[in-house]
């Protein structure tokens, strides 16, 4: 019944709403920003190379002191990097692309790069933001995200409440479940253990982890994050290179499958279109929302709110264009499965088909790898919503923590359509309104940029001082409804 329900609602929400709402808004900072991911790609990766320089109180920039620096009880922007990526990179791209493949074909591949390189662009515009209008905690240390941009820069605390309900749900309860669920299932597909056996060590180590709070979420995701990935994508890529020659056709077959070029495949292309979409966003987060919360915590370098967007960006590259897309390659070297097969087991599978029986064991690795720092950082962005929901307290923290916890319980004996279905449904949630609030901001995000852009052409550092920001905010936000 509840399944029923559920899947009313995602239809029209993801055939009706979503895949035009977030295409729409790719295009838009797209263009806005004319074409900022092509035109200034190796900027992130000079920007990620002082990414761990964060802001030193004693440094002098163009001239200023440090006054106006914000103070150092902050995350590095690699840090924030990580944490992002922590919550991107988990069973969306081990499980999520083999879930887009079994449902929409190899077309959904296509449709994951086209809203991934179009995500680039939001996910730039939604950090920038987060940058912008951040503010501190009681504890002296940096928030911010959506809500913070919706009550500060359109003035919407209605709006802010809004999606901090939608991101609670989301992240507080229902993405960790899926986490969870993939993890249980790859140990006893490698092991036979019992899910709910992995579902409660599960749940035991990450309290140990959330309950030493955000920083200690970075420096967790710090550590392990580069660790997984690149463990992960040399596998993949030694997979790809070993099976080098069938690869151009599994390209051919990916592109003629997304377009309906291929003989009775034109059926397909909606399902392609849909899972695509989905699974891709549920990956890169792109406009859902929830980079922006890390973002925000971030001590940029340099010190202006857009260095930030571009190091989130390539996030969103390194997410869905490099390790989603080592799955999809690997997935689709491997032998037809039998129908039954999807989820992680799919994923399995195909690594143990490619390289051994060893494959297998090593995705479960990964899984848990990926998924528990997706877990923890989930976590995070929930906890930093709690302002918003009057919860900002130790009865509402302890909500959180029980309520975040018992989910982990409840994912790991839940079927995957039941928690496939929770997701799909706060992702969707989350994702509507802030692509809202990020076209009512676009003109903000656009000036922003200038202002870096500018700075840069005059051989300076891009410096955005605190003093100045509020009134600078304010400004553009009165400039967007007088215009």
């Amino acid at each position: 019944m509840i399944e029923a329900w559920l899947g009313t609602i995602n239809g029209y929400l993801w055939g009706s709403i979503l895949i035009y709402l977030l295409t729409a808004c790719g295009l838009w900072f797209t263009w806005r920003l004319k074409g900022i991911q092509f035109r200034h790609f190796f900027h992130m990766f000079t920007l990620l190379g002082a990414s761990r320089k964060g802001r030193n109180p004693d440094d002098k920039m163009n001239g200023q002191g440090a006054d106006n620096l914000p103070s150092p009880q902050g995350i590095s922007s690699f840090q924030a990097l990580c944490t992002t990526l922590a919550a991107r990179v988990g069973t969306g791209n081990l499980m999520g692309v083999a879930v887009a493949i079994s449902l929409g074909g190899a077309g959904a591949v296509f449709w994951m790069w086209l809203i991934a390189l179009l995500g680039m662009a939001t996910a730039f515009a939604e950090s920038s933001l987060g940058q912008l209008y951040k503010e501190k905690d009681g504890n002296n240390a940096f928030r911010g995200g959506p809500a913070y941009y919706m009550r500060k820069g359109l003035k919407s605390p209605a709006l802010a409440v809004t999606f901090s309900l939608c991101l609670f749900f989301g992240y507080g309860f229902v993405f960790s479940s899926v986490q969870a669920n993939s993890i249980t299932n790859a140990f006893y597909g490698s092991f036979g253990v019992p899910p709910i056996t992995t579902g409660i060590i599960i749940t035991i180590c990450a309290a140990l982890v959330i309950l030493g709070g955000l920083k200690n979420i970075a420096r967790f995701a710090e550590l392990i994050v580069p660790f997984m990935g690149i463990a992960y994508l040399l596998v993949s890529l030694a997979v790809v290179l070993i099976n080098l020659p069938a690869i151009p056709g599994i390209i051919t077959d990916i592109f003629t499958s997304a377009l309906g070029l291929k003989e009775a495949g034109g059926g397909l292309v909606g399902a392609a279109i849909v899972q695509g979409v989905k699974r891709g966003l549920y990956s890169n987060e792109a406009g859902m929302g929830s980079s922006p919360n890390a973002a925000a915590a971030a001590i940029p370098y340099p010190p202006h709110p857009v260095s930030q967007g571009y190091i989130q960006m390539l996030a969103v590259f390194f997410d869905t264009l490099v390790i989603c897309s080592c799955t999809a390659f690997v997935i689709l070297l491997a032998p037809a499965q039998g129908e039954n097969i999807q989820g992680i087991l799919l994923t399995q599978q195909a690594f143990a088909s490619q390289v051994g029986s060893w494959g297998s064991d090593f995705i479960t690795l990964a899984i848990l790898l990926f998924g528990f720092t997706s877990i923890v950082a989930n976590f995070a962005y929930a906890d930093n919503n709690l302002k918003y929901l009057k919860l900002d307290h130790a009865a509402g923290h302890w909500f959180l923590r029980i309520g975040f916890l018992g989910m982990l319980v409840f994912g790991s004996a839940a079927s995957l359509p039941q928690v496939i279905a929770l997701a799909d449904l706060a992702t969707g949630l989350m994702t509507v309104v802030n692509v809202v609030a990020l076209f009512l901001l676009s003109k903000v995000v656009l000036a922003i940029t200038q202002d870096y852009h500018g700075q840069l052409k005059q051989k300076k550092v891009p410096c955005y001082r605190a003093s100045e920001e509020q009134q600078h905010s304010f400004n553009l936000t009165k400039k967007i409804w007088s215009d």
